[in-house]
């Protein structure tokens, strides 16, 4: 206690005062305090005055570099923050994000971009070596996307063996026959083609007809066709060839033959001319010949179908066939025609190969009451097709010759193509635009006729008798359309060409079955056994053969075997197989996997916010300036100044007082001070 009263009176004397008793120092403390107080607002009154005194250019300075300071300060504590607590972080900058993503990326050969930054040659041979190379592979994605989007489909390729069904098979006379209903009619058309081959050519063609010259009935109506057939008369045609005159070897002119058919205002015509005079009287005549059919009121009446006149004898499996077994229908170039197994319900199953396990037929070949002028040959013809589908002679089939047996082999085939984006077929033809007119299973050809009958319809006004009429629409005949020829010669002409379009529009089914035929042929009978088979023959269809060996003949169907191919379609590019495919390219090129894909994507998710956040500042301070600019010529902002740089100057006068010591700390002191010593 007492060193604590002695350093109190040292440090009253060091601060010049006499040392005395207690009340006395207390007096002394006490002025001492004033003074010290007195002393520190003088400073402080100096240091206001210097203040104000001061230019207010480095006043100005002073607060731009505290305001800096303060501002850095404050960013570098928000970085702090951003990297203690950052769950989501962008980049500054495109070059950082560029480094980074070189620096870290499995991609082979991106880190040369950025690790050779002080070598310039060979940061651009990386950067043009790197960049070649992903056009390198972007080239070859190309390739497989083309071959993906192609669609292409591999073949398959499979051999069953099973039991089979039965197909369908035609078999037809092969010469239309004089029915009753247009007896008088064909005998009128065979006297104007007589007369027509005698001016022509000469010839005077005998044919064996009933009451040929008696009934005036006739003569009236031979006039009325005769007027029709002089329309479309029979002619030939003397031309000049474009040979050379100066070989003597060829002929300087050729003759063709054809007729000419004429508009309904005779202002134009087709002529229809053949090089053959066999096919220009043939197409003549028959053309004439469909003319007389669409005339029938009925065309039942033209169903005089004698089945055991034409067929001496139907087996299948060593089974006698049935009424059931088949359908009859009238062809008018073909004549009868009779289809076996076309009843959904009761089809043929082939128990085992081979000749004896099929079907047999014995056919009449005889021509007795048929058109010589339309057919020129002898035998039948036989078409083997699927059930539910017409059959098109003209199409497919082949002939039976006369006095020969033919054995007709199968082998099954199926077709199944993948339709959609993979081929241009149809399921049932339902999305084909063409109205379908036959009732039957969808086929290419049935598409093909249908388009031409429709076209013809709409163009022409009538239907062609080959063909099923559309709803409403009636056969061509001269008696009624009496240009309809030229019409249908003219459609007929496009339809080769392809300019109607009908090869266009129809398209193949997706699933196809077909009989690929072998055929072998023997003399039937032979001529050992002909004497008893013809007795047999005429005893049991009651039938007198005139011309034994052209008149009949003998047809075998079957099954080579079992086995049959199908064909089938997959797809030969996947989705897997392109994946695969553009792995193997980015790992050639890149030595990659998919997380350097991922990588790459979020490079670009990267870009694309930067980019935004960028966009989005650079806004958002162009508004911000446009609203706190202060303008130059306001006197608000003038009179502003100085009340702004009034707390500014405060607070820098604060900072300066403070750094002095304050009168109540001193004055707390010295009471401290006192009281410790009066406790002494």
């Amino acid at each position: 206690m007492q060193d604590r009263s002695i350093i109190t009176k040292g440090n009253m004397q060091e601060a010049g005062l006499p040392a005395t008793s207690d009340s006395d120092s207390n007096q002394q403390l006490d002025m001492m305090t004033k003074g010290l107080s007195q002393r520190l607002r003088g400073k402080a009154q100096i240091a206001t005055v210097k203040a104000e005194n001061q230019p207010r250019s480095k006043k100005a300075e002073q607060l731009k570099m505290e305001t800096k300071q303060e501002k850095e300060e404050e960013e570098e504590e928000e970085e702090k923050k951003e990297e203690r607590s950052g769950l989501i972080e962008f980049f500054s900058s495109y070059q950082e994000l560029f480094q980074f993503f070189c620096n870290n990326t499995t991609i082979h050969g991106a880190i040369r971009l950025v690790c050779s930054k002080k070598n310039k040659m060979k940061t651009a041979f990386w950067s043009v070596l790197f960049f070649l190379t992903f056009g390198l592979m972007y080239w070859q994605f190309g390739i497989i996307y083309r071959e993906y989007f192609s669609f292409p489909v591999n073949l398959n390729l499979n051999l069953n063996s099973d039991r089979l069904t039965f197909p369908a098979v035609t078999l037809c006379t092969l010469n239309p026959y004089r029915y009753s209903a247009i007896q008088e009619q064909l005998q009128e058309l065979d006297q104007i083609t007589q007369r027509t081959l005698i001016e022509l050519y000469k010839y005077n063609m005998s044919m064996e007809q009933k009451n040929w010259q008696a009934q005036s009935l006739r003569k009236r109506s031979s006039r009325s066709l005769y007027r029709h057939i002089q329309r479309h008369p029979l002619y030939r045609h003397k031309r000049e060839t474009s040979m050379e005159e100066n070989n003597p070897q060829v002929d300087k002119s050729d003759w063709k033959i054809g007729f000419i058919l004429w508009n309904e205002n005779k202002t134009d015509c087709f002529h229809q001319m053949y090089s053959s005079g066999v096919d220009a009287v043939r197409e003549w005549y028959s053309f004439h010949y469909i003319n007389i059919l669409a005339s029938i009121p009925d065309i039942k009446d033209l169903d005089e179908s004698n089945f055991t006149s034409f067929i001496y004898s139907c087996r299948f499996n060593e089974e006698t066939c049935n009424k059931a077994n088949y359908t009859h229908f009238h062809h008018p170039i073909y004549g009868n025609c009779y289809t076996f197994n076309d009843n959904s319900s009761t089809l043929w199953m082939s128990s085992l190969p081979g000749i004896n396990n099929g079907l047999s037929l014995v056919v009449r070949t005889e021509q007795n009451d048929f058109i010589p002028l339309l057919s020129t040959v002898t035998g039948a013809r036989v078409m083997v097709h699927g059930q539910k589908e017409p059959a098109f002679m003209d199409d497919g089939g082949f002939n039976v010759r006369p006095g020969v047996e033919t054995s007709i082999s199968m082998r099954k085939e199926t077709t199944n193509r993948l339709g959609g984006t993979y081929s241009d077929c149809t399921e049932n033809g339902s999305d084909v635009p063409v109205k379908i007119l036959y009732q039957s299973r969808y086929t290419e050809q049935v598409c093909i006729r249908s388009c031409f009958q429709n076209s013809m319809v709409d163009r022409c006004g009538c239907g062609h008798f080959f063909y099923p009429l559309p709803t409403g629409a009636v056969y061509c005949d001269y008696n009624k359309h009496p240009a309809w020829g030229y019409c249908y010669y003219k459609l007929q002409a496009e339809f080769k060409t392809g300019t109607l379009g009908c090869f266009a529009k129809c398209r193949k089914p997706c699933k196809v079955t077909e009989y690929q035929l072998a055929a072998g042929y023997s003399r039937w009978p032979s001529a050992v056994s002909e004497a008893w088979v013809f007795h047999m023959l005429s005893r049991q269809n009651k039938y007198n053969i005139t011309s034994k060996r052209n008149g009949i003949a003998k047809v075998n169907i079957f099954f080579e075997e079992w086995n049959y191919k199908s064909n089938g379609e997959s797809p030969a590019f996947t989705v897997v197989t392109l994946l695969s495919q553009l792995g193997s390219q980015w790992s050639l090129w890149f030595g990659s996997s998919v997380l350097s894909v991922v990588e790459l994507a979020e490079l670009i998710l990267d870009f694309v916010a930067i980019t935004c956040i960028l966009t989005f500042h650079r806004l958002y301070l162009h508004k911000s300036s446009d609203l706190h600019t202060p303008n130059s010529h306001d006197p608000t902002s003038h009179a502003a100044s100085p009340a702004t740089d009034a707390p500014q100057r405060a607070s820098s006068l604060e900072s300066e007082v403070a750094a002095l010591p304050s009168y109540n700390s001193l004055e707390s002191l010295s009471l401290h001070r006192v009281a410790f010593r009066r406790t002494e």
